[in-house]
């Protein structure tokens, strides 16, 4: 399964440093003021997508559902992530740009 342009921008915020990853983190990061976008995968729990919709809607952070749980994972070199924040304003427009 080859990486598209948003995942491997994703693989480079990573790198970078600018990605908290896993449900905890990236809440604290929505709600910490640090979260430029916010990517779930597209097979994350109802739950899941309800929680961080509600919580990005009130904090007025972008999200986005983008592909599965195993790519998000794999893009930032980890098993399964259902949630990411990506913490840079820059890189967060660069992956939203590729995503549509």
């Amino acid at each position: 399964m080859k990486m598209d342009n948003a995942l491997r921008m994703v693989g480079i915020a990573t790198k970078a440093g600018r990605i908290d990853s896993g449900e905890f983190m990236t809440e604290n990061a929505v709600k910490s003021g640090k979260a430029a976008l916010v990517i779930i995968a597209g097979d994350a729990s109802e739950n899941t997508k309800k929680k961080f919709n509600d919580m990005c809607e009130f904090y007025e952070v972008p999200i986005r559902a983008y592909s599965t749980k195993e790519e998000l994972g794999r893009a930032i070199g980890k098993e399964f992530r259902a949630s990411i924040a990506v913490t840079d304003e820059g890189l967060a427009q660069a992956i939203m740009k590729k995503m549509n």
